[in-house]
């Protein structure tokens, strides 16, 4: 009777263990979360002066995986978009981006898996550049916009850590702002630009904390003609969790592009803010 009863209890375990095991695979996995946050200021005969403030941000987080076997499809959108507005000036764009990135991997037993890539970066709408007056426009949708795709091995038996790195050409695509696009050795002004090079990108989450989460990206380009030149984007996300909706968020971007400027540029934004996991 106690063999029965074990042999069983084997068979229900195994089969609860396999179910549970294949539970993500071959079917699309899809994740959405989505935030806004507010900052204001408000005076009123306030004798020690100070002015009036407005400024909030909305991001969104899109991200659908497919996963068998043999092979993996990752998809990610994400965008934001800010304003602010200080007294009596105008509304200020602070956040205005649009990222979407799409890997393919095939899993051949080794540890590194070949992969192919492709990613598209551009901003949202109209962008400014408010140190002069009037302030100047520099940007706009897909103006420019870059596009680019990689092949090579990625590596993610890590846990926390994905990493890859592969041959890749970039598109630059502009319109009426074609100093990212031009070709400076040349006569003409090109609005489309085709790079070569290699490409690395270095995806990493970790929960520093129980309410601290910190994610990070690392993205560095090349070209073949001036492999001593690279360009650099380092994305940085810590999130302090409050509660299940109200959570304080650190962004931190570090980016080094030639093309745009000799300087290392940086952006950096503290925000409290709504947060709502849809998926």
């Amino acid at each position: 009777m106690r063999n029965k009863f074990l042999i069983s209890f084997l068979i229900f375990y195994s089969i609860l263990f396999a179910q549970k095991k294949d539970s993500t695979l071959n079917k699309w996995i899809p994740s959405f979360v989505a935030g806004i946050n507010i900052s204001q200021v408000s005076f009123t005969n306030w004798a020690k002066g100070g002015d009036n403030s407005l400024s909030w941000t909305v991001t969104g987080d899109f991200g659908l995986t497919f996963k068998s076997e043999k092979w993996m499809i990752r998809n990610r959108l994400t965008g934001k978009f800010g304003r602010t507005k200080l007294g009596d000036t105008d509304l200020r764009t602070t956040a205005n981006e649009i990222f979407m990135e799409n890997v393919f991997s095939l899993n051949i037993g080794w540890s590194v898996n070949p992969f192919i890539s492709n990613q598209f970066r551009t901003q949202v709408t109209v962008g400014y550049n408010y140190k002069v007056n009037p302030a100047e426009k520099i940007a706009n949708f897909f103006d420019p916009g870059y596009i680019t795709q990689s092949l090579g091995f990625t590596y993610d038996k890590a846990k926390n850590i994905r990493t890859r790195l592969g041959i890749a050409i970039q598109e630059t695509f502009t319109k009426e702002f074609k100093k990212y696009s031009d070709d400076p050795t040349t006569t003409d002004i090109e609005n489309f630009k085709f790079e070569t090079g290699m490409e690395t990108v270095t995806d990493a989450k970790f929960q520093i904390a129980e309410n601290l989460k910190w994610i990070t990206k690392l993205r560095l380009f090349t070209r073949f003609e001036n492999i001593d030149v690279w360009d650099v984007r380092w994305d940085n996300t810590f999130t302090g969790k409050v509660n299940s909706w109200l959570s304080v968020k650190l962004d931190f971007i570090l980016l080094y592009e030639k093309a745009q400027s000799l300087r290392t540029q940086m952006q950096q934004a503290l925000q409290l803010g709504i947060v709502y996991k849809f998926i």
